[in-house]
């Protein structure tokens, strides 16, 4: 069942471009830079949102010339574009590309970018307004601030401004964490730091408020008395790819619940702010993650779940299993799936399970929040054999396909009292159109306009931390010793299943 295809009636806050600007990009020759960063930055100007005085500095260890590294954009934007390349936008675009080659821990380096971001601002009047993005691994993010510091580039006068976008993942654990917001805020103020999570660039992910608290009639429910539990699930159906050298340091916890997961769960379970105001959205989302108990030693062992995905046959097709993965060790116990069961401990969700999973060369590529309500009482319908009521749930669907949908139950066509499941789909593209988008144009333009509401707080980076921590040091201290322990190209292992049905739940068949 989908949405009747009406006109759209839309209420309309215009966005506006981005203050003048340079974009220095730190990591200007990876693959961050050319599959997303730039395309966004092409599809912002195809909108007409990047400012007219504005320029790019790329700054990598590779010796480019201006000239070289224009054409290396040049080329990539036509294979990574999620739109077809205007060549009169391109031409604006690429005359306002430069580059500085350097050492990251050489100071000389600095100095010369602050000479050519000079001219640039000369050449482009831009205000002298910079934006520094830390594309880089995560080892260079406090050298590079210092060294940005030293040279003078994050000092903030005149009406200018001085913004850093770090990319995750920002820290390993806690401590690791608070001494990294502990080296940068030697150098920048709070207001100054722009930490990334590319998930809240998701259109579905910022219709949260809106869904919430835009509409009349879900708010009223949201919550214990009407919600039996929630599931999130980031699923991914590649491995590890080219990146095993850093996941197998790293894994599916640390790689993507204290900044994605949790993110989603704090969008989900936040309390109204009392306007949309950066801080007071922030304020929210931070109060949820603190809310989140803690889980105990033995309590990591019945509420947390990891898998390790083995050889399959699909299509096929021979998937590798992770450890034959290039750059993991053959005897590799690090986890690339996990399950785990959360409470908030608030008014609000006493009571109420958040199951959140993730995890690498799963069934399918999906990433969305299932919120399942509790079932209406079945005495109506007993006499007619009914013997069980379907679930009420309301799916915010966050890719690939961007959309809602909500479940509820309907009598089949006939003669006898027959209940069937109906769901009613609404799809971004299907009705607003779709608009080409790599996920990180609206978090770039928020960073150009000083908009930080969908950036992590140094509070909430911690906060995050503080829930996973058990669960690292339970597992560090207990490795595992069935992995392999699921199959490419499934849900994972039965362990996660186990998580929900040992409480009469399972989880949501993604079809």
């Amino acid at each position: 069942m989908a949405i009747a295809q009406e006109s759209p009636v839309t209420t309309t806050a215009k966005a506006r471009a981005g203050d003048p600007c340079v974009v220095v990009i730190f990591g200007a020759a990876g693959d961050l830079t050319k599959r997303k960063l730039v395309p966004a930055l092409y599809n912002l100007l195809t909108q007409k949102l990047l400012p007219d005085r504005f320029a790019v500095i790329g700054v990598t260890s590779a010796e480019y010339s201006d000239a070289e590294f224009r054409e290396k954009l040049s080329i990539d934007i036509r294979e990574f574009a999620t739109t077809k390349v205007d060549d009169q936008l391109w031409s604006w675009f690429d005359e306002r590309v430069r580059y500085v080659a350097g050492d990251f821990q050489d100071p000389n380096l600095y100095e010369k970018l602050k000479v050519s971001l000079a001219a640039v601002d000369k050449q482009q009047h831009t205000s002298g307004n910079y934006l520094f993005y830390l594309a880089t691994a995560p080892q260079f993010f406090g050298e590079i601030i210092g060294q940005l510091g030293r040279a003078g580039l994050t000092t903030e006068e005149n009406g200018q401004w001085r913004r850093v976008i770090i990319e995750k993942p920002f820290g390993r654990d806690l401590d690791s964490a608070r001494a990294l917001n502990k080296e940068i805020k030697k150098t920048l103020d709070e207001g100054q730091i722009y930490r990334i999570d590319h998930y809240l660039g998701k259109e579905t992910v910022q219709n949260m408020l809106v869904f919430r608290f835009g509409n009349g009639i879900f708010e009223p429910v949201w919550n214990r008395r009407y919600i039996d539990h929630v599931q999130i699930t980031v699923a991914e159906t590649v491995g590890v790819e080219l990146r095993g050298g850093y996941y197998d340091q790293s894994g599916a916890l640390r790689d993507m619940v204290p900044n994605h997961t949790l993110q989603l769960v704090a969008m989900t379970a936040m309390e109204p702010p009392i306007s949309f105001d950066s801080e007071a959205v922030r304020d929210e989302k931070a109060k949820v993650l603190h809310a989140i108990q803690t889980l105990s030693p033995e309590a990591v062992l019945t509420h947390a779940v990891r898998g390790q995905y083995g050889p399959a046959m699909t299509d096929g097709k021979r998937d590798p299993g992770y450890r034959t993965e290039a750059q993991v060790n053959p005897q590799s116990s690090t986890e690339t799936f996990v399950a785990v069961q959360l409470a908030i401990d608030n008014w609000r969700w006493a009571g109420v399970p958040f199951y959140v999973r993730t995890g690498k060369r799963l069934a399918r590529r999906v990433t969305e929040i299932a919120i399942q309500f509790k079932r209406a009482p079945k005495l109506l319908f007993q006499e007619a054999g009914i013997d069980e009521m379907s679930a009420n749930m309301v799916v915010m669907h966050i890719q690939p396909d961007e959309g809602i949908s909500l479940r509820f139950s309907a009598k089949v066509p006939g003669p006898t009292v027959t209940l069937g499941a109906v769901n009613m789909n609404f799809e971004y593209s299907q009705y607003f159109g779709a608009a080409p988008a790599t996920g990180y144009e609206t978090l770039l333009l928020d960073c150009m306009v000083g908009d930080p509401t969908l950036f992590q707080r140094d509070d909430t980076v911690e906060a995050g931390w503080r829930v996973v921590e058990p669960i690292l040091d339970v597992w560090k201290a207990l490795p595992p010793r069935d992995f392999p322990n699921y199959a490419s190209g499934t849900w994972g292992p039965s362990e996660a299943d186990h998580l929900m049905e040992r409480e009469g739940r399972h989880w949501r068949i993604i079809g």
